[in-house]
């Protein structure tokens, strides 16, 4: 469980495949506080920890991890990612509650800047049930958490603030980017049960 609060960013330092899947090497500062079989968020996508040496961590890809993220989309050597610790209990909630499992991945299609932060929209890939996005509500973009200014149609506008920009790979994004997004978890149970209720045909 996380809350997408952004601790840091790290660096794809390394890709090995696995066959099938692949292996990244990853460049965290706090790498040295983790250790094998630990959870970290990378992007939003809940990731578990294979080996750490050097300032680096090591985690898996499976095929379905490549198929349902970004990460199967884009370079990754040189990759910057948002990296996230899972919570602990006593520790604050300052987002909202992040799983770390990617539910489709979206593009951003504009980005404008402002005098204090950045407009970004995206587009929501159509596996997203558009019940799930709502306006002022919360979903995680790389596994940053943050509220949905505005719903039009299949877009979605988010406000980057500058601590945000400062502190996350979301400063770096430019039209066409693909970023991965999970919905609120809320909402999903509510769509599983409505159905589960009402079971179409």
């Amino acid at each position: 469980m996380f809350t997408g609060i952004v601790e840091t960013t790290g660096v794809i330092r390394q890709v090995k495949p696995a066959n099938p899947g692949v292996r990244l090497w990853i460049e965290a500062s706090f790498s040295g506080e983790l250790a094998p079989g630990g959870s970290v968020a990378v992007d939003g996508a809940c990731l578990t920890v294979e080996a750490v040496q050097e300032g680096c961590f090591l985690v898996f890809l499976s095929p379905e991890t490549l198929q349902r993220t970004r990460f199967g989309e884009v370079d990754l050597p040189g990759l910057v990612v948002n990296l996230e610790r899972p919570l602990r209990v006593g520790d604050e909630l300052g987002g909202h509650w992040v799983l770390g499992h990617v539910d489709g991945v979206g593009t951003v299609r504009t980005v404008v800047d402002q005098k204090e932060g950045r407009w970004l929209e995206v587009e929501l890939p159509e596996s997203v049930h558009p019940a799930l996005v709502i306006e002022k509500g919360s979903i995680a973009v790389n596994g940053v958490s943050l509220t949905i200014n505005q719903l039009l149609n299949r877009r979605l506008q988010i406000q980057l603030i500058p601590y945000t920009l400062e502190r996350t790979n979301l400063s770096l994004l430019e039209p066409g980017d693909r970023v991965n997004l999970e919905l609120d978890m809320i909402g999903k149970y509510v769509i599983r049960y409505m159905e589960a209720l009402h079971p179409a045909g």
